[in-house]
């Protein structure tokens, strides 16, 4: 827990103790859910592996022909109500880390005081409300997918935030519309000795619409993002004098901002579904800017429902640098800075998009439980890696892979 996130619970925790001492008879009630995701994954592609997650140091393909670390986790959230207005949440999940361990971690960590039956605020760790399934995305029976589309779902490295977040609701008739704000901060690690990631003055604003069957999401996330795996990189180029300092300049990511706008609607009036989103990011940097989106559909027969997804992105930055130049260098630093730009290229062409089709089968066989089984088959452009990673000496760039994915979720 970062002392940020210790400072905040410890306010709430005073405000908490405010609260009780004007009431002594108000008594806390305790609940307890769980949830989890038994998987398996297997990946076409031996050079490389498929995960689901940047944070995840393998998975399926060369590591194993069989992996169920890609999508099995296990969590439980405990929710505390001390007083009519004040509630607590605790959400904990076990599953893959940055480090091969499944050391369980916190995912939610809040207190929330509800001022009015529309209008509250919630101080820790939340969840930042940047797509259509945020809050849910980590709870597998609640998807009508294996997973949520990478396309998509990958845009934001960091998904949560140690801050505070309000929440108010208006009523139009039968239209609900919520508006959501957050600030906060974040850090992750990276697999692999990566070092973290950090997201500074995190900020952003999410309206949520309701209407019958239809939801609509639109959101704006704004942070200032460093990506520590990428020091060394940098950091030579900036040996190479005032040519290095302006191409470091440009493409490091240190502090830079980091901004996101999502849009997403789903359409679900009980016997089928139709659902899609669209995001885009810049990250002024060498991460790029790229644009993604995705429609699925499904369609509930009894206890089974087939669904179809296809997903797309697509770069809008450039994809390759000309780098330092290294006619006017010696043999030695010429051949140090070809070796930097190379890097570099590399970087920014792995980034460049694919596209993916969907098709699978969700089968509800007895309550609070489902079996799904996905077929996902991936298109990656020119020097693209797309979510491989674990890339092993003969591994090529781009091309196509196909996952057959199997799961389990339940939730109780």
């Amino acid at each position: 827990m970062t002392p940020t996130l210790n400072r905040l619970l410890l306010a709430a925790m005073t405000l908490y103790a405010t609260t009780v001492d004007a009431d002594d008879s108000t008594m806390p009630t305790f609940s307890l859910s769980s949830f989890g995701t038994l998987g398996i994954v297997h990946s076409s592609e031996k050079k490389a592996d498929f995960t689901s997650s940047i944070y995840k140091p393998n998975g399926a393909g060369h590591t194993r022909d069989w992996n169920a670390d890609v999508d099995s986790l296990i969590g439980a959230q405990v929710t505390a109500n001390f007083t009519p207005q004040l509630s607590a949440v605790v959400q904990v999940i076990s599953e893959q880390n940055y480090d091969n361990s499944y050391r369980p971690t916190l995912e939610w960590a809040n207190f929330k005081y509800q001022f009015t039956p529309d209008f509250s605020m919630r101080l820790g760790r939340t969840v930042q409300p940047a797509f259509l399934l945020s809050d849910s995305r980590r709870v597998g029976y609640t998807l009508p997918w294996v997973r949520p589309p990478g396309e998509i779902y990958s845009l934001i490295p960091v998904t949560s935030t140690d801050g505070m977040d309000f929440s108010y609701r208006l009523h139009f008739g039968d239209l609900t519309n919520t508006v959501q704000g957050n600030v906060g901060q974040g850090d992750f690690r990276m697999p692999n000795s990566g070092g973290r990631t950090l997201a500074r003055d995190s900020w952003g604003i999410s309206n949520l619409t309701e209407y019958g069957a239809l939801t609509t999401r639109v959101t704006y996330q704004k942070t200032h993002l460093t990506v520590e795996s990428f020091n060394p990189l940098f950091d030579s180029y900036r040996r190479f004098g005032d040519e290095g300092n302006v191409i470091a300049d440009r493409y490091d990511v240190k502090g830079k901002p980091f901004d996101f706008v999502g849009v997403g609607a789903v359409y679900d009036p009980g016997s089928w579904f139709v659902m899609g989103e669209w995001g885009h990011f810049d990250s002024h940097s060498v991460i790029g800017a790229m644009s993604a989106w995705y429609i699925s559909s499904g369609y509930r027969v009894d206890a089974f429902t087939p669904y179809v997804t296809y997903a797309r992105s697509k770069t809008l930055s450039e994809t390759s640098s000309a780098g330092l130049t290294t006619s006017t260098l010696s043999p030695a630093l010429a051949g140090a800075a070809a070796g930097l730009n190379g890097a570099l290229n590399g970087i920014l062409a792995a980034s460049s998009g694919q596209q993916t089709l969907s098709l699978g089968v969700r089968w509800d066989f007895t309550k609070n439980m489902d079996a799904k089984l996905q077929y996902d088959h991936t298109r990656l452009d020119k020097g693209a890696t797309g979510p491989l990673t674990n890339f092993q000496q003969d591994y090529e760039p781009g091309g196509t892979f196909s996952l057959l994915s199997l799961a389990i979720d339940f939730v109780f």
